[in-house]
């Protein structure tokens, strides 16, 4: 009886080992075919106080956005976008702002502190820069990030 059980495990253990392979070579190839696979693409989306969504975009391209197109100058970003809706939704489905952003890849992407080094070349006074980012969250009344991927559609 246990050598029945034996020879169950060994052709389960072989059969995954051949699936496996096939999922490798399939990830492989995909790779292979599609040169942005690796590119990581998040939406952040903004709902600010009632009022306040053009104050908070002009804070944004005037102390993040530089820093942004910084890290895309050095390649680690691909590309930045910014939206904002034309008209309003519903409160509970409402926001004023979305910038979505392509990353070279995912460790970029979560790399929190990728335009750090860029603080100090553009930012003469990095007290005033921080207290004014500190305004822009104050704005705020909720801030959600969304990783997306692409669907190839056929």
């Amino acid at each position: 009886m246990n050598s029945f059980f034996l020879r169950i495990g060994q052709m389960m253990a072989k059969i995954f080992l051949i699936l496996l392979f096939i999922f490798t070579v399939n990830t492989l190839q995909a790779q292979n075919t599609n040169p942005s696979h690796d590119h990581i693409t998040i939406e952040s989306y903004y709902k600010m106080k009632w009022g306040y969504a053009q104050e908070f975009i002009n804070l944004w391209m005037a102390n993040h956005y530089p820093l942004q197109k910084k890290a895309m100058e050095k390649g680690d970003i691909i590309s930045i976008t910014a939206e904002k809706p034309k008209e309003h939704s519903g409160e509970d489905t409402r926001w004023d702002f979305k910038v979505t952003v392509v990353y070279k890849n995912a460790d970029l992407a979560l790399n929190h502190s990728i335009t750090d080094p860029y603080k100090k070349e553009l930012y003469a006074d990095l007290a005033k820069l921080a207290k004014d980012e500190q305004y822009r969250f104050t704005l705020l009344i909720a801030h959600w990030d969304v990783l997306t991927e692409k669907i190839e559609l056929k």
